[in-house]
């Protein structure tokens, strides 16, 4: 039995609409697991009935076999990170992480031991005796972060904990978190509409939309093989093309606009014949040069509309055929492509996933 459990999951505030609907999740002991989706989607709720600050309209949610959908939040040891950090202004470092431990009553010779335990695991031991507005954004992220750990919680909840900070910091963070978890072994359930942060720390994805999980899967998982077109548009960039499979012809596949393109049918799950959605990733087009392609790939010839420039990659955006395609390629050449440059590029038939049209 998973160690966290979310079983058919509701959540409706109106009786009419559900803001979360019919969620079932398992998640592992030890596991880190993000929350992914845009805006309403449905993931902070969910994450929120698993702290107890909302209740579930029905379903349930079980933490080791035992049925949380009733208990108080303070009947759960479960801590919560915040996105805006909820440090008291009035307490230092060390006093914000003692807090949680006087409140459940820990002996005092074991208060000062865990609070300095924790500081040092986050890098902030020299920086106990500090208050909140004397530290860095970064800072009272971490103070956070050792005050929802320093009780040993079942599980760690963490809302959008890195929203505030800038790139740099939150890139450095997304590292720190990951080292934390690893040394401290502590279930984690991360929420976040950020697709880096979920693809950079996470050991499974679970993607929200529209209050439903729409897949769950390992970050290479979602990102190479998303279920439907919202997760594949959703996580990462990406080309989609229009086409139909004929069981009469294995192992290709007619584009609209384009024609017959070779496909390999052993990188998926089979998708019957009939419409379907082609996905390729920008990454996955390449240039054709001399010795580069074999005859078992597909071609394509790109209008370059506008050029993107990011150092050590570009970013062509343009048309074939009249329909939009995308390419990232590395090198030095693309940086000299102009509005009107007519390129070769060409795709593998193991780089495409196939999906169901809805």
């Amino acid at each position: 039995m998973a160690y966290l459990r979310l079983r058919e999951v509701v959540k409706s505030y109106d009786g009419k609409s559900n803001a979360v609907d019919d969620v079932s999740i398992d998640i592992e002991r030890g596991e880190f697991v993000t929350f992914l989706g845009p805006s309403g989607s449905g993931k902070t709720t969910t994450l929120l009935m698993i702290a107890g600050f909302e209740y579930p309209t029905s379903g349930a949610i079980e933490l080791d076999g035992h049925d949380l959908s009733l208990s108080k939040p303070y009947e759960r040891n479960i801590g919560m990170v915040f996105q805006n950090y909820a440090l008291f202004p009035h307490m230092t470092a060390a006093k914000n992480v003692v807090f949680p431990l006087k409140m459940r009553g820990f002996p005092k010779q074991e208060i000062q031991t865990r609070a300095e335990r924790m500081l040092e695991l986050v890098g902030l031991l020299r920086f106990a005796d500090r208050y909140p507005r004397e530290l860095s954004g970064g800072q009272q992220q971490r103070v956070a972060l050792a005050r929802g750990l320093v009780f040993n919680p079942d599980v760690l909840l963490l809302d959008e904990p890195l929203g505030a900070l800038d790139k740099n910091l939150r890139e450095q963070m997304q590292v720190e978190l990951k080292r934390i978890h690893r040394e401290v072994g502590i279930t984690m359930i991360y929420v976040t509409h950020d697709q880096t942060e979920a693809m950079t720390m996470s050991d499974r994805v679970a993607v929200f939309c529209n209050g439903k999980v729409e897949q769950v899967g390992t970050p290479l998982d979602v990102y190479n093989r998303p279920a439907n077109r919202f997760v594949g548009e959703f996580i990462g960039d990406s080309n989609f093309f229009a086409g139909r499979i004929d069981a009469a012809r294995p192992g290709l596949v007619e584009l609209a606009g384009i024609g017959p393109v070779r496909i390999a049918q052993k990188t998926q799950a089979p998708v019957p014949a009939g419409d379907i959605d082609l996905m390729i990733r920008p990454e996955r087009l390449r240039l054709r040069a001399g010795g580069e392609s074999s005859d078992a790939d597909n071609a394509f010839e790109m209008t370059v509309d506008d050029v993107i420039n990011y150092g050590d990659s570009i970013l062509a955006i343009g048309k074939t055929n009249g329909l939009p395609l995308r390419a990232r390629i590395v090198g030095s050449e693309p940086a000299t492509w102009t509005q009107g440059t007519k390129v070769k590029l060409f795709w593998a038939p193991t780089d495409a996933h196939l999906l169901v049209r809805r």
